[in-house]
């Protein structure tokens, strides 16, 4: 059971992501912002297949959780979310560690095969 790691500091949005990806079953678990999902990650020793995060939230936003996550975990793989154009132009340099970026706002069969997709591409 894959397990996905959910950043995003709107709680209706992790709820969402959650329950869409928990449909397919996999294991989800949630951070409030980058510092907490990085947080979770060094605990977990990145015990992850997918770190899916929003770009824009305080504390630390998905760009610099990213960054971090593609240094300290390589084997992990992410994938963005955001709701803002300017925010998928900083994420368009990010390519050689980003698998893709998904648009807001997202129904529940995009966001399905999103995460499908990025799981789909780490087997291969």
């Amino acid at each position: 059971m894959p397990r996905v790691l959910i950043a995003d500091d709107e709680d209706s949005m992790r709820t969402l992501v959650a329950r869409a990806i928990a449909m397919d079953g996999h294991e989800t678990v949630t951070a409030e912002d980058g510092a907490e999902a990085l947080e979770i990650l060094t605990r977990e020793d990145g015990a992850f297949d997918l770190l899916l995060t929003d770009i824009q939230m305080p504390v630390m936003d998905g760009i610099a959780l990213a960054l971090t996550v593609a240094r300290d975990f390589p084997d992990l793989t992410i994938l963005l979310m955001t709701g803002f154009a300017d925010q998928r132009e900083r994420a368009h340099g990010l390519n050689a560690i980003v698998h893709d970026v998904v648009t807001k706002p997202f129904s529940v069969a995009d966001i399905r095969t999103a995460v499908a997709d990025a799981l789909g591409a780490r087997k291969g």
